[in-house]
């Protein structure tokens, strides 16, 4: 038996007006709490314990911000916040009930300050995940982080989850397979056979990319306009399915190329803080930061455990700056070219996409270099704990083929596919009977 962490989603069904009020005092109190523990450099728990004790949030918000602010700029370097941070809550907050007698079977009790305040909300959950919701209800399944974002009017709850499953079997050597995600290439894959990448899989961005945009030209028009609240949540949900869409045909995509290869091991980065590392200037941030990098992973690791397929994850530093067969630390003199400064390496141009998967397949093995000599600020760990070796190590020289910058064929997501993974449904009345 192995465990597996895996992130819930559920919508809230539309709250009163009193809980909807709530909520936002809830998010805006965090939002000012975690800004100014920030600003203050506190590198401690207890330095931050100091500052947000005063505010008006409940504990498991306060414990959540204690551990969380020092992580960001000790591990992770960031340099500003993201302005739209999620409400953090430690597991005290996992309260979750179920009752078939309710529209909405599923609840959860809201943590709020002081004695008293807490307030059921109804919610809507994926069917495909209600096995893990009935785990909680039960305790049979093990709550960790939770995570409270808004979006226009909605509100999406995440709880990462633990839970126990088979180990899947792999009999002979794993073959690593790393996967990139990004904007231009939404997946780009590649697989490691003795070192060398083999096969390498690319799905376009494009699409994603234009309806991104489209969505914030069209919602920016309508605001302009003054038109009505419905008028811009239909567009929002339109444009959400759609992306949703997308990221549910990419995922089945990534996982099928992994099946073709002899037990094969998926390897993606740990983008847990990808909001405050990313600094591309203000254009740049909102495009990237409105791009669901967490939730195209996690429906790629939802269909590979399906597929008995193992996923492991890697810190993402330098690997799309570092060459994938000699380490050094190149540049990219394109977005879509990586240029190896090495004379003495038989890559001088690569495809940086490609390379940077290739980099992300070779973190997870124990003996691989993985972050280079003169950039090893950051510890390099697998997210399950099993430390990576920075120790060089002697290793015969691969000759793959030189990877050009047209030696592969892009796949298009198709704009609509049955599963609905993560999709927002439109919300149906209240009425679960929940009092405020």
């Amino acid at each position: 038996m192995t465990t597996i962490t895996k992130t819930l989603q559920a919508t809230f069904a539309p709250p009163t007006a009193h809980k909807q009020s709530k909520l936002n005092d809830l998010l805006d109190t965090y939002r000012d709490g975690l800004q100014e523990a920030f600003d203050a450099g506190a590198s401690t728990m207890s330095a931050v314990s100091d500052i947000v004790t005063p505010y008006d949030l409940p504990y498991q918000a306060k414990a959540a911000l204690c551990n969380y602010v020092p992580k960001l700029r000790k591990t992770y370097n960031a340099q500003e916040l993201d302005d739209e941070h999620p409400i953090r809550l430690t597991n005290q907050a996992a309260k979750f009930d179920h009752s078939e007698e309710r529209d909405y079977e599923f609840t959860w009790w809201v943590p709020r300050p002081g004695r008293g305040t807490n307030f059921w909300i109804p919610l809507r959950i994926n069917p495909d995940q209600e096995d893990l919701w009935h785990g909680l209800v039960s305790e049979d399944a093990k709550a960790g982080e939770i995570r409270l974002q808004k979006h226009r009017k909605s509100w999406v709850l995440h709880v990462t989850v633990e839970y126990p499953v088979e180990e899947p079997a792999t009999d002979g050597d794993a073959t690593h397979i790393g996967l990139d995600i990004g904007e231009t290439a939404l997946i780009t894959g590649c697989a490691l056979k003795d070192g060398s990448p083999t096969d390498p899989f690319v799905c376009s961005g494009s699409r994603a990319k234009h309806l991104r945009k489209e969505m914030h030209t069209t919602l920016k028009r309508l605001q302009e306009r003054d038109a009505s609240e419905w008028r811009i949540e239909d567009r929002f949900l339109h444009y959400q399915n759609a992306l949703t869409d997308i990221v549910e045909k990419a995922s089945r995509q990534a996982v099928e190329y992994a099946r073709q290869f002899e037990n094969p091991v998926l390897v993606m980065e740990d983008l847990t803080y990808i909001r405050e590392r990313l600094d591309y200037g203000k254009y740049m941030n909102r495009r990237l930061h409105s791009w669901a990098f967490a939730q195209l992973q996690g429906r790629i690791e939802d269909k590979a455990t399906e597929a008995g397929i193992p996923v492991e994850y890697v810190n993402p530093a330098y690997t799309s700056q570092t060459c994938h067969s000699c380490h050094r630390i190149g540049r990219r003199d394109s977005q879509a070219e990586f240029r190896c400064p090495n004379d003495d390496c038989h890559v001088s141009t690569f495809q940086a996409d490609i390379n940077a998967s290739a980099n992300i397949a070779r973190r997870v093995d124990p003996w691989g270099e993985s972050v280079p000599l003169d950039k090893a600020e950051r510890d390099d760990s697998s997210r399950d704990g099993r430390g990576c070796d920075t120790a060089m190590a002697h290793r015969e020289k691969s000759v793959p083929a030189q990877m050009t910058l047209t030696a592969f064929q892009e796949s298009e997501p198709s704009a609509s596919v049955h599963e609905t993974g993560g999709l927002v449904q439109p919300a149906r009345t209240e009425g679960s009977g929940d009092d405020d």
